[in-house]
């Protein structure tokens, strides 16, 4: 008997199974276990998933300039030569028109690149998107991913995956009451056009307890406490255990996760070296004109590094060329500004911003090093907090929450258990030692969930109202 499980992230996937004895993880890249949750789509319609699809889209946007094309939305007929009253066989001449919408389709695209589309799974008013002027679903957009999962996971067990145990956040993203369960439909049937007939959804930071528990845990008895910080959200856990026997005190979730940390480093640090607050000076019929340089029309397209090459147009290349011909000490930051919108450089700033937000970690200053816009950035720990001080009070009452919800206070805690990326911020590792002294560990950040479901799958273990019961029979 094997279980099976996937951790299908915002950012990253990582699937693995489970004999009874030991978690072997899924080698779902050539060289590493993690995978990009990525799909890229040609003008074919061919598929790459992963890190190819990272890479194909950087590759092919390098340097193109983006030129778009009205598309025709009507036709309009007019009359210019009426029919002749007295000729029975006089016909009207009628021209006919295209009417065009504003410029906005990108012909010259050779791909699109879709990251991140689990935030979508829960908001109902997006069920559609438009790939090379046919629309997919959200649905077909997620499967391919799960493809290739459940593809690398059949060439390492002596035979086809039916069933499996697939994770999902305590609260998926969204404004809709029921947008759980749209999620949930949307995943399943992703699922089921990938080959994965049977399916059971089990919540990440219960699973990540699982894992810990099985793994790692001396205890016979207790309360462990699970925040699990990844990409996309938090997750937390109250777990009632006496050795592998255990009930599902609370669950709590918010829409936080590194990504949006990775932004608002983004934001913070490197919008005012692109020309953020900067003066905007040109001559209009004569006469001078100076306001701030509008750098609200390019913040959404920079901090999504998937659809920065958009900037790449005339439209904003015009102003930001302006913006260098006036000279002055900020005509630098808008050549940076250029460089990164000419040669598709946000993909690299973000790996970039990631690599330090990681060494803060462990140092107390690092530098933000971009040499592609000549950037070297001398970054603080204490900066990076005070940035997060938002963000970490919002930790702080989801805390509190999940404790009240479990009629538990922080002395009832025994264990808690760190986990995901975003858990080894420095600020997160303070926050929980702080609350709950002497009891705080790091368990797998990036694998304990795909871990905890394949032992969750092994054992037929399932999510209902809170509890979960023992094995099925």
């Amino acid at each position: 008997m094997i279980g099976v499980g996937i951790d299908f992230g915002t950012s990253n996937s990582a699937a693995a199974w489970y004999d009874g004895e030991q978690v072997r993880l899924v080698q779902l890249e050539s060289d590493d276990a993690i995978m990009p949750s990525a799909t890229h789509l040609n003008r074919d319609l061919e598929t790459k998933t992963g890190r190819q699809a990272v890479l194909q889209y950087i590759e092919e946007n390098r340097d193109r300039i983006v030129e778009l094309t009205p598309q025709i939305i009507a036709k309009s007929s007019i009359v210019t030569s009426e029919a002749a009253l007295d000729d029975p066989y006089s016909e009207a001449e009628i021209v006919t028109v295209n009417v065009y919408g504003q410029p906005w389709v990108d012909r010259g695209m050779p791909g699109r690149l879709f990251r991140g589309v689990k935030r979508l799974l829960g908001n109902a008013s997006i069920n559609r998107l438009l790939v090379f002027d046919h629309p997919f679903r959200i649905v077909a957009l997620i499967t391919p991913v799960l493809l290739r999962i459940r593809e690398a996971i059949d060439s390492c067990l002596p035979k086809s995956v039916h069933a499996v145990h697939v994770g999902h956040p305590v609260l998926f993203e969204g404004n809709e009451h029921h947008r759980n369960d749209l999620a949930f439909a949307r995943l399943e049937e992703a699922c089921t056009h990938a080959g994965i007939e049977k399916l059971t959804f089990y919540p990440e930071p219960v699973a990540a307890t699982l894992s810990y528990l099985y793994e790692e845990n001396t205890h016979s008895s207790g309360r462990v406490l699970t925040l699990d910080f990844g990409g996309g959200t938090l997750d937390l856990s109250v777990v009632e255990f006496r050795g592998v026997d255990f009930d599902v005190l609370s669950t709590a979730g918010m829409s936080l996760g590194g990504d949006h940390i990775d932004q608002l480093i983004f934001r913070e640090l490197l919008f005012p070296l692109l020309g953020k607050g900067e003066i905007w000076s040109r001559i209009t019929d004569g006469r001078l004109i100076e306001n701030e340089f509008p750098f609200e029309e390019f913040e959404d397209k920079l901090l999504n590094w998937a659809v920065t090459y958009m900037l790449n147009q005339n439209h904003y290349r015009a102003k930001v060329a302006d913006c260098i011909k006036q000279g002055g000490p900020a005509a630098v930051k808008f050549e940076r500004l250029e460089d990164l919108i000419i040669h598709n450089y946000s993909y690299l700033v973000f790996q970039a911003i990631k690599d330090a937000k990681a060494r803060l970690s462990t140092v107390e200053e690092t530098i933000l090093d971009i040499p592609e816009l000549d950037l070297a950035i001398t970054f603080t720990r204490e900066r990076f907090e005070s940035m997060m001080g938002n963000m970490l009070r919002q930790i702080d009452e989801i805390l509190t929450r999940v404790l009240e919800e479990a009629d538990c206070t922080a002395d009832d805690i025994d264990v808690v258990i760190r986990t995901g990326g975003s858990s080894q911020i420095a600020a997160v590792k303070q926050r929980l030692e702080e609350r709950f002294p002497g009891r705080v560990t790091e368990h797998d950040p990036f694998t304990s969930v795909a871990a905890g479901l394949a032992i969750a799958s092994y054992h037929g273990y399932e999510f209902h109202d809170g509890r979960v019961p023992g094995p099925t029979m």
